[in-house]
Formats: C-alpha cells, structure tokens, sequence
C-alpha cells in the first residue's frame, strides 16, 4: 500500500521529535511492504520566521493532499510575552484545526507498570489505568465571536457557541469508540450553568438510545477533575466540549508519570493530524536530550486510525513499551542510563526490524 504522509516539525524539540516517528513510521512501512512517502512543511514560528505566517498555503495545500499529518510541536518564547505580536506560532494551530476540519482530538491515557513510580499518584490507583478523552475541537470558547475589549481596555469577554451537529458528529465518533472499548462513556459538562452544555447533554441523551450497548453517565466538569485523581480507572471514554477538554487532558497527563508519553490524534473531515500533547519546550531544543515516545504513539494512532492497520500500530506500541522496560530512555524517563533522543529512535527501528 502507498501512504503519504505530511510532516510538519514545527518549533522547539518538534524537529527532533518526529524525526525518530518518522524514522520508527518507515521501518514499519518497510517491515509491512508499504511505499512510504514524506513531504516536510513549515508551521508555527518556523514559518513566521521563514514566510511570515504561521500557516502557509503551501502548508495547508501540502496537508490536504496528504493521508495523514504527523506533527511535532508549537510555540517560541520570543512571542510569549509580546501582547503586540501581529502574528503568533499558536494561531498556525488553529488555523490548521480550523481548515483541515479537525473536530475531534483523541488522547488516550494509559499506565505503564515501568513508570508507575513516576507518577504523583499512588499505584494502587494508576494500576490498570486506561481511557480515552475525547475532545471538541473546532467549537466553543476559542473560536466563539464576539470576542474582544472594551475601547477603555477595562472589559472583555469571550462568546461559547455550539451548534447541534458539532456536538451530534463528534459524539458518534465517541460513542463508536466507546462501542469497541469497553462500552463505557462519561460525558462531561456543565449543565447546571451553561446552555451550551445542556444542549450538549440534550443531544448526547438523545444519541444514547441508538448506542444500547454503551453504558452513558453524565458528570459536572468540577466532578470529573476530582475523579481524574481519585479514580482514574473508572473512566473508559470521556466525552467533553473544547475549553474542558484542553483542561482535563492536561491534568490526565500526569496520570502515567510522563507527559512525554501520550500521543493524540486530530480527527478530521479534510485529513487527520497526530501529534504528541507536550509542548515545544523550547530550554531543550536542539539539544538531542528531549523524549521522543509521545510522537512515536501518535504515529502508531496514525496507523490505527488514518490508515485504519492496527497491525502496524500495535508494532509501534510494543517497541515504545519496549523500550521503556528495556531502560532506552531519555533523562525526563529517570534512572541510571540516559539514551538521547536519536538513540531511542534507533533502538525502536532495531526492534521493529527484529519483530
């Protein structure tokens, strides 16, 4: 099979990153006899720098020819404290959210018996953790208008919007994974507050029905935080609107002692994008020393859900479990020997060659 993949690195470690996943995403193609092809595009404060915009037609042209997008990271100190700034890494984000037509973004979250000393909380409680948040992407707050200042600068405000089939597409989508998990879904809201999560209540109450096989809850926001952290396991597919979702997947990935480790994928109506959730950490870039395992599961989500070969996806999963219990890790990973980001890419293409 022929697959054609758009990367874009981005700022920070994002170079480095999805190096070792496109490294790790070829000798799977190699080791499954697929065609591989790469094409490199420029967003973010890259491409502020080299065309002066954080998302290029030529990236965009570049993403909706493409079967997938693996991406590395956004975000440059030199914008983060210039309120004067006409152009920021982060609106290429959007954009691309916004024009690719990604709607949905999957973060999956799960335990791995090798990092249960890292995490904050107890073992007893992480043990065996495994869910999905789903996330709303292209609704809500962040893209709501009105939005602006009063011309004295002493007010401002931000409009949530959300429309019936916003909600009704991307709550199929968390039904449909619910349904070939373990059948389990939260919903999360705020109901009691806001009209625009009692619509979202209203429509997934409604879609309920057509799911028998899926056992559906409903939770307030500030419930579901508090539940994260005292019982994380009890969770399967977590169901939430934009500005919750950014809020709650943040604090979930602390769960598995690695922010590091936890990929996401970007569903989308145009192209699908993936990407690890950590950020450009621009202290370590250039520096070879950065984790490279999120941007390698978010190629394996790339192989499960772009190109729908769980096969694949699961020989990247196994190397990058594989590795961790090995000890080939990088030194946010702790312990005694400390791999650099381009030796771990390298270890997981020998085990997948071996597999």
């Amino acid at each position: 099979m022929k697959l054609n993949i758009a990367v874009l690195p981005g700022d920070g470690i994002g170079p480095e990153v999805t190096e070792q996943a496109v490294k790790v995403t070829a000798a799977v193609c190699s080791k499954n006899g697929h065609e591989v092809t790469f094409s490199h595009g420029l967003i973010g404060a890259a491409a502020i720098d080299a065309v002066g915009s954080p998302y290029p037609e030529k990236t965009h042209e570049l993403c909706m020819g493409s079967g997938a997008v693996l991406f590395g990271a956004i975000g440059d100190p030199r914008y983060d404290n210039d309120p004067g700034a006409r152009q920021r890494p982060e609106k290429g984000l959007l954009s691309m959210r916004s024009r690719l037509g990604l709607y949905a973004n999957l973060r999956p979250v799960k335990s791995i018996q090798a990092l249960y000393h890292k995490s904050p909380l107890r073992e007893d409680i992480i043990k065996g953790v495994d869910f999905v948040a789903v996330r709303e992407l292209t609704g809500g707050i962040y893209f709501g208008r009105p939005q602006g200042r009063s011309e004295d600068g002493d007010t401002a405000y931000d409009t949530c919007i959300y429309h019936r089939h916003e909600i009704e597409r991307i709550s199929r989508l968390a039904f449909d994974l619910a349904g070939k998990r373990r059948g389990k879904l939260c919903m999360v809201d705020k109901a009691n507050v806001l009209a625009t999560s009692r619509l979202w209540r209203e429509v997934v109450q409604k879609l309920s029905g057509e799911y028998p096989g899926v056992d559906t809850e409903y939770m307030f926001v500030d419930n579901a935080a508090m539940q994260l952290i005292q019982w994380p396991g009890r969770f399967d597919v977590i169901l939430t609107e934009n500005m919750f979702g950014d809020i709650l997947t943040d604090e979930a990935s602390v769960i598995t002692g690695s922010l590091g480790m936890l990929p996401s994928a970007s569903i989308g109506k145009h192209t699908s994008v993936f990407e690890p959730i950590h950020g450009s950490y621009p202290q370590a870039a250039g520096k070879d020393t950065a984790n490279p395992l999120a941007a390698v599961l978010s190629a394996a989500l790339m192989f499960e859900y772009a190109f729908k070969m769980p096969r694949e996806a699961e020989m990247i999963v196994k190397a990058a479990e594989s590795s961790v219990g090995a000890g080939v890790v990088t030194e946010d990973m702790g312990g005694a020997a400390k791999s650099r980001t381009s030796e771990v890419g390298d270890w997981l293409v020998k085990y997948i060659e071996g597999l």
